[in-house]
């Protein structure tokens, strides 16, 4: 018989899971492509390998450490791991979000760095790089990964689709949901013929990310 979750552990696998499945409702992954993690102290919480999402229960929990040894759970760890891993240990990062978003994707195939066709890139730290395509779940991949990752909190994956992270799974969402939002948006403005989306310079980007210091509700 399975051994309960410590209660600080049950709640993140649960917003975990809950996270995981929102990707798929909301149409950034398709079956179980893509994968969702979280920190909590020196354990990592990670989505199991090929195992759709609205099947995950308590039960199904996969936490391994910093190093990927195996903490708890009997499932694979999603094959991404060595990605995630090397994200929280390289960064501030409390949560993960990996996704094969199609428009993200798309422009993946495109570009070296996603076009300033509007300012919440400044949301994540700056224009947002592509990393070089690599082998999923592969070290090289982990490396092209946090190059492209250097001060930011999101890139896409060539070939392949997206990650962000965040200090919390819902930072990290919201950061897919505007990364996809910002390659669909540059996709429809380069596909009027005859024109071409007017872009934002880094200046313009810098007084962006200097007012979202200020943005939302304070305490």
């Amino acid at each position: 018989m399975t051994e309960p979750l410590p209660q600080e552990l049950a709640g993140a696998w649960a917003d975990l899971v809950a996270t995981a499945r929102r990707t798929t409702e909301e149409g950034l992954v398709v079956g179980t492509s893509g994968n969702v993690s979280v920190r909590v102290g020196d354990t990592v919480l990670v989505t199991p390998s090929g195992v759709p999402y609205h099947r995950l229960g308590p039960a199904d929990a996969v936490g391994v450490d910093l190093g990927g040894r195996r903490l708890l759970g009997t499932l694979r760890p999603t094959s991404e791991l060595p990605m995630h891993l090397a994200v929280y240990r390289a960064t501030g990062a409390r949560a993960i979000v990996h996704t094969h978003a199609v428009h993200a994707t798309a422009v993946s195939t495109l570009v070296t760095e996603l076009p300033l066709v509007h300012y919440m890139a400044a949301a994540l730290g700056g224009p947002v790089r592509v990393a070089p395509y690599a082998l999923y779940g592969s070290e090289e991949l982990a490396r092209h990964t946090l190059e492209a990752l250097r001060d930011r909190t999101g890139c896409l994956l060539r070939n392949h689709g997206t990650l962000t992270y965040g200090a919390t799974l819902d930072q990290a969402y919201d950061r897919t949901a505007q990364l996809e939002w910002m390659c669909r948006v540059w996709l429809a403005a380069r596909s009027v013929p005859g024109l071409s989306p007017a872009l934002l310079s880094r200046e313009e980007l810098a007084e962006t990310a200097g007012k979202l210091r200020d943005y939302g509700q304070r305490p």
